[in-house]
C-alpha cells in the first residue's frame, strides 16, 4: 500500500496562531508525530513552545546508551532546534506512568505552562487512545484538552485516517486508533524539517520502526481534528510560506 490519498475535503490552512503550545508525553513525540505540523506552524510565522511531560527513560530502545533520560533530553533539544521551536520545557513525570497519576497533577503542570506561554492555540496528539494506543499519550492529551477548554483556548489534535491505522496495525501489529476520513481535515506538509528532527532522536528512530511506514503511508499530508470550536480556513491550495 502506498500513500493514502488526502481526505476528500479540501486542504486546509492551519490556524493563524501567533503562538502555539505543544503538549506531549515523550521526547520524540514532537518530531515523530507532530514534526511536520510544527514545521508548518513555524513556516507560517508562529512561535512554538513544547511541554514534554516525561524524559522517556522507560523506552526499550537505546537502553545501551547509558543514561537514557539524559540522552533523550539532548535529542529533544536538538530536534527542537531543527524545527525552529522557541522553547522546550521537559518535566520528569514517570515515563509509562502518566495514566496512573492524579489527572489534577498533570493538569496543574499544563496550566502552569499555559500561564508562561500564553498561546493562541494548543496542539496535541488526538486524545482517542492517544493515536498510538499508548496510555501516556492519551493522558497527556486529555490533560491539555481539559486545561485549554477551561481557558477557552482552541485545541488541534493530530490524528490518523482509519485506513492508515488499519494498515499499520495489520502489517506491524501496532495499536493505532484512526478516524473516518470525513471526520478529519487534511493539511499539506513538507517533511524535510520533520525528517531532520527525527534524525536527532537517534536512540529511537531505528530501522524497521513503525514510524517509517507511517510516513510512507501519509505522504505529503497530515490530518487533524479540531477539538474545540474555532473554524479552520479552507483552501484549495497549499498555504503560502511565510518569509
Amino acid at each position: 500500500m502506498n500513500a493514502v490519498p488526502a481526505s476528500s475535503s479540501p486542504a486546509v490552512a492551519l490556524p493563524a496562531w501567533g503562538s502555539v503550545l505543544v503538549v506531549v508525553a515523550h521526547p520524540d513525540d514532537e518530531s515523530f508525530a507532530l514534526g511536520a505540523l510544527l514545521d508548518r506552524f513555524v513556516a507560517q510565522g508562529a512561535e512554538v513552545s513544547v511541554l514534554c511531560l516525561t524524559r522517556g527513560e522507560a523506552s526499550t530502545l537505546g537502553a545501551d546508551v547509558g543514561d537514557l533520560a539524559a540522552v533523550r533530553t539532548r535529542e529533544l533539544e536538538a530536534a527542537g532546534a531543527e524545527l525552529g521551536i522557541r522553547a522546550v520545557r521537559l518535566l520528569s513525570f514517570p515515563d509509562g506512568g502518566l495514566a496512573g497519576l492524579d489527572p489534577d497533577v498533570l493538569r496543574a503542570a499544563v496550566s502552569a505552562e499555559l500561564d508562561r506561554a500564553r498561546p493562541d492555540g494548543v496542539l496535541v496528539m488526538d486524545p482517542v487512545d492517544g493515536v498510538t494506543g499508548h496510555p501516556d499519550h492519551e493522558a497527556a492529551s486529555r490533560a491539555a484538552l481539559a486545561v485549554a477548554a477551561s481557558r477557552g483556548v482552541p485545541v488541534l489534535g493530530w490524528a490518523l485516517p482509519a485506513e492508515v491505522a488499519r494498515t499499520l496495525n495489520t502489517e506491524l501489529g501496532a495499536s493505532f486508533a484512526g478516524h473516518p476520513a470525513e471526520d478529519l481535515v487534511a493539511v499539506a506538509v513538507d517533511r524535510a524539517g520533520q525528517r531532520r528532527a527525527v534524525a536527532c532522536h537517534a536512540s529511537q528512530a531505528v530501522p524497521g520502526s513503525v514510524l517509517w511506514r507511517r510516513l510512507e503511508l501519509l505522504g505529503d499530508h497530515e490530518h487533524v481534528r479540531h477539538l474545540s470550536p474555532q473554524p479552520m480556513t479552507r483552501t484549495t491550495d497549499r498555504p503560502q510560506e511565510t518569509p
